[in-house]
């Protein structure tokens, strides 16, 4: 009988144990989408003890306390930080089975070295010890990422950040680079009148502009998608219920944005029509400055507006939508390839039926300029664990080429996510050692531990022009 999480976990035979230790397991980390704050690496932040930086913006972890019976106190509420620790314990044996169940027990191995089980006879012990190492130089922020083999992060910032730590963090030639990434969201979200009003003055004050014309608005944007790429950014990000594709006249794009401006709420063909139009110039941006834009597309977010209302947004009550996303994406990227205008592109799908649509609408726009230029992205969200993965695999191998991902990102809030990319690297490489010695795939470990390298590591590198990162090191330049 096999150990709980022993050195072999996840892997079921020989050759996958090859591949994971002789390959997989030595390549750095590019986690080239994340919710890490840029200003926590900045200041080095050393966090006071396990609560705050293991469940203090953790909402996979709220969502599971809540699930069993926890009152909100004890996850975003009032309660001591070992109240709220105390009752995430009490959880962990009930998400058996759930993926939290292992990233929970991996954070504590890897970080930590505890190889006990968290519950409620283990809290007090967990917790003192693992406050203890966090008060040390070794336990610092950088020092976290350093720990894990992180060479490159990649932060999601709203257009009217004024970068400051990341130009802090390039001034200090802090070895593990940060980047910003695009994320305007905020931009085109024109559903509500009177929030998007107050974002037009936040950006116009950003972008020193007198916003009063939806041209001033779009050269305020502009202005600052100029100002992230001379602040090191070469990543656009979305995060969009679906594509949104409709055309509209110059005229009518002006009458839109006036009626919004007014405070006047906008009908959801508008709404709609306005976010096509910004959608589209960003992605001429992009294309300009040569950068890869991502699309996350088919959440459906703040489904509960109670609690919404209550403790805010990203708070855990998001969940799986079922948007149609084939004819819009088709539509969006085919108009910008017409054009010659479609940048590198990674679309996500948090919805599993929208799969195999993914796995072939890449196909539609790869034009051979590029390996693998049209990306579809690793599970996400509610699919980042095994058997999403394996699902997500298997259907890019059987209508793409796998052996151009771009592979994993963390796509987390929290420092201690990183065995998440350790968790990916192990169903990878159990998948092809099942099938070289099921016969499937040529007996040859090394070729296809190439294949595991770059999937892991290279081909991210490559594929977002990030070839600096072995700059004094021995690379290797993947073919």
């Amino acid at each position: 009988m096999r150990h709980f999480l022993d050195g072999n976990f996840l892997l079921y035979n020989k050759t996958s144990q090859y591949l994971y230790h002789d390959f997989a397991q030595k390549m750095p980390i590019i986690d080239y989408h994340c919710h890490l704050p840029p200003q926590e690496i900045a200041e080095d932040t050393q966090f006071e003890n396990l609560t705050q930086i293991w469940l203090a913006a953790d909402h996979y972890k709220w969502r599971a306390m809540r699930a069993n019976g926890v009152d909100e106190s004890y996850c975003t509420g009032n309660k001591s930080d070992w109240q709220k620790f105390e009752q995430w314990a009490a959880t962990v044996p009930f998400t058996v089975r759930n993926p939290l169940f292992h990233w929970t027990h991996l954070e504590l191995q890897r970080y930590f070295d505890i190889h006990q089980i968290l519950g409620p006879g283990t809290a007090r012990y967990i917790y003192e010890t693992c406050n203890e190492a966090l008060q040390t130089p070794a336990y610092s922020v950088r020092n976290l990422l350093r720990k894990m083999n992180v060479r490159l992060v990649c932060t999601t910032d709203d257009p009217v950040d004024d970068l400051r730590y990341h130009r802090q963090l390039k001034k200090e030639e802090y070895e593990v680079v940060v980047l910003p990434a695009f994320r305007p969201d905020a931009a085109i979200k024109v559903d509500d009148a009177s929030w998007f009003n107050k974002y037009v003055k936040s950006l116009g004050q950003a972008a020193n502009v007198d916003i009063h014309t939806f041209h001033s608005y779009l050269d305020a944007l502009k202005s600052r998608h100029d100002f992230f790429a001379e602040n090191g950014c070469s990543v656009a990000d979305h995060g969009l219920e679906e594509m949104y594709a409709e055309q509209a006249s110059e005229k009518e794009i002006e009458r839109i944005f006036n009626k919004a401006f007014k405070g006047d709420q906008l009908e959801r063909k508008e709404v709609i029509q306005f976010k096509s139009v910004m959608l589209h110039y960003v992605a001429q941006w992009n294309h300009e400055k040569g950068w890869v834009q991502q699309y996350h597309l088919g959440a459906i977010r703040d489904n509960n507006s109670r609690m919404t209302k209550k403790i805010g947004s990203n708070t855990g009550w998001d969940s799986i939508g079922d948007f149609p996303q084939a004819r819009s994406l088709s539509s969006f990227l085919d108009r910008l390839d017409k054009d010659n205008q479609l940048a590198k592109t990674i679309l996500y799908n948090v919805n599993p039926s929208d799969n195999e649509v993914m796995a072939t609408m890449i196909g539609n726009f790869n034009d051979g300029s590029s390996a693998g230029k049209i990306q579809w992205g690793s599970a996400w969200w509610f699919m980042d664990q095994k058997d999403g993965m394996v699902r997500q695999i298997n259907t890019l191998s059987n209508m793409g080429l796998l052996s151009r991902f771009v592979g994993m990102l963390t796509d987390s809030r929290s420092f201690l996510s990183y065995p998440r990319h350790e968790y990916f690297r192990r169903i990878l490489c159990n998948l092809f050692g099942e099938e070289i010695e099921n016969g499937e795939l040529p007996n040859d470990p090394d070729w296809a531990g190439k294949i595991i390298s770059d999937i892991c590591y290279y081909n991210a590198r490559n594929y977002f022009n990030w070839l600096y990162l072995d700059q004094g090191k021995e690379a290797r330049m993947v073919s």
